[in-house]
């Protein structure tokens, strides 16, 4: 035990004679100078990102202290040949190195950066028409880099851009037919965008009904066999058809039996709900054979086809082609029509106007008199009112007719109550630009508005107010129309009685709503 003591104390005495030995010497320590050549290695992600990489670099730097930019008040340290990664918006940052020396001495340099993103690159943009709506359009972007999107229609000059992001779709409700410039801006991170336009065409689709009233439509027929189609003006307005245009079919001296003339739809026909076609016919002749064909557009062996025969000669009549075995499933978009099918021309001429689905009832057009019991009138209220057909209950003065419409306007109802109507054709202004209505109210002086509207957009939409004169009897009141455009195809009629009022429970009644100037 004394040796092990012995040993321990001549060890302490060595390391203390060691330790002041003249021989040591921390001389270097003293003359070491400051660190020199300090910079950093910047490295830039390109991915829009503003990650930057800093490697700090320098001589006789033990440790380095980094300030990311001029307003950092915290160091972040990095021993010699690491790097730290810090995330940068777009801009001009001084970046501050300072490197530690051994002896703690210190020298710094400030060194500028400048951190950009990349514009968005490969900018695509989508613009397609809503399904059953061509006045509505669908407008999707991408682009690489890019953060957001703005987009403007094209159609009012001073509509504030609308946003949206990445795999979003926005859309757009276009007022009028026409071609229009969608511009879409694409942002990043920083200032730079990418733009990309494109134009979208809004157009009155070619689908059913048919009237050939409308000045926008390109109604393109394609004859074959010596069979020629146009449009014309009627040659026989009457009562059965007061159309201003209608669909011309020549059968050409010598052409084929089979002569005929088609034409291709911008939609399928949707026989989901109603499997019968009707068509007004003009014809020469009592019996001529008439043949009714819809086609696939793709497929022509895909088909179904009906014959009828014209009962009156050089008059107008109805006829109804029942499709009713039709497979749902397949699209037609080609009608075709054929006049004396299965005689050769001898260049007669035929008629023919308002294609339109229906489930073989009468067809609700103007005027309404809801006299027809066969009728299905539909009304449809809104903002606390009821709408129905009813008997006349009040069968005097300038109305004895037997059924007329009823709007109850419930106590507190809506100052916007109403009710609606829509008709199987839209009206045709092409002549006749006023409406008349026969009305009862309990009062004199109250506003009734009538409104149409366009059934694919209820934003195309015209209204005129009249003022009932007199109180507990008929009278007629016109609404001016002047002016209106007949292609924007009004075929929906809304009835406001005391519009801007709210409801106090009484009854208004109307009837015979015609045509008139």
């Amino acid at each position: 035990m004394k040796k092990i003591n012995l040993l321990f104390s001549s060890l302490l005495v060595l390391f203390v004679w060691a330790c002041t030995s003249d021989d040591f010497n921390s001389d270097f320590l003293n003359n070491a100078g400051a660190p020199t050549e300090i910079s950093a290695l910047f490295t830039i992600k390109q991915d829009n990102s503003g990650d930057v990489t800093i490697r700090p670099n320098g001589s006789g730097v033990t440790q380095y202290k980094v300030f990311v930019n001029e307003n950092a008040t915290e160091p972040i340290i990095v021993n010699p040949g690491r790097e730290i990664i810090h995330r940068y918006t777009e801009g001009t940052f001084n970046v501050r190195i300072v490197g530690m020396g051994i002896n703690g001495l210190e020298t710094e340099a400030i060194l500028p950066l400048t951190v950009s993103f990349l514009p968005p690159q490969n900018l695509t943009v989508s613009a397609n028409p809503s399904i059953g709506n061509p006045y509505q359009v669908e407008v999707s972007a991408e682009a690489d880099f890019a953060t957001f999107f703005e987009v403007t229609f094209g159609e009012d000059p001073n509509q504030d851009p609308v946003m949206f992001n990445p795999g979003n779709t926005v859309s757009h409700l276009y007022q009028n037919t026409g071609e229009y410039t969608i511009t879409v801006t694409a942002f990043s991170g920083g200032a730079a965008t990418s733009t990309e336009t494109v134009t979208f065409t809004v157009f009155d689709p070619i689908m059913l009904p048919i009237t050939f009233e409308s000045n926008t439509l390109n109604y393109a027929f394609v004859g074959f066999g010596g069979a020629l189609g146009s449009v014309i003006n009627n040659p026989n307005v009457n009562a059965d058809n007061t159309s201003a245009k209608v669909g011309r079919f020549q059968k050409t001296a010598g052409s084929e039996t089979w002569a005929g003339v088609f034409m291709t739809l911008d939609q399928p026909i949707n026989f989901d709900s109603q499997n019968k076609i009707s068509m007004k016919v003009w014809s020469p002749a009592v019996n001529t054979l008439v043949k009714f064909k819809v086609e696939n557009v793709n497929n022509s062996n895909i088909f179904v086809e009906v014959d009828q025969s014209t009962t009156i000669a050089n008059g107008w009549e109805t006829l109804t082609f029942d499709l009713g075995g039709i497979q749902t499933s397949n699209e037609y978009r080609n009608i075709v029509i054929f006049f004396n099918f299965g005689t050769s021309g001898t260049g007669e001429s035929y008629y023919f106007d308002d294609l339109m689905l229906t489930d073989g009832t009468p067809q609700i057009l103007l005027p309404l008199n809801f006299e027809n019991t066969n009728f299905n009138y539909q009304f449809i209220d809104f903002g606390g009112c009821f709408a129905e057909v009813i008997d006349n209950p009040n069968p005097t003065g300038i109305n004895t007719s037997s059924r007329v419409g009823s709007l109850f306007k419930n106590t507190g109802s809506q100052v916007w109550a109403g009710a609606f109507t829509d008709l199987d054709l839209p009206i045709d202004f092409s002549t006749l630009q006023k409406i008349k209505m026969k009305v009862w109210s309990p009062q004199a002086g109250i506003q009734v508005l009538m409104k149409l509207e366009n059934l694919a957009n209820a934003n195309i939409f015209v209204e005129v107010p009249a003022t009932t004169t007199v109180a507990n009897q008929w009278e007629e009141l016109t609404f001016d129309f002047t002016g209106v455009v007949n292609t924007n195809n009004y075929q929906r009629i809304v009835l406001f009685f005391a519009f801007g009022n709210p409801g106090t429970g009484v009854n208004y009644y109307f009837d015979d709503i015609i045509l008139s100037n």
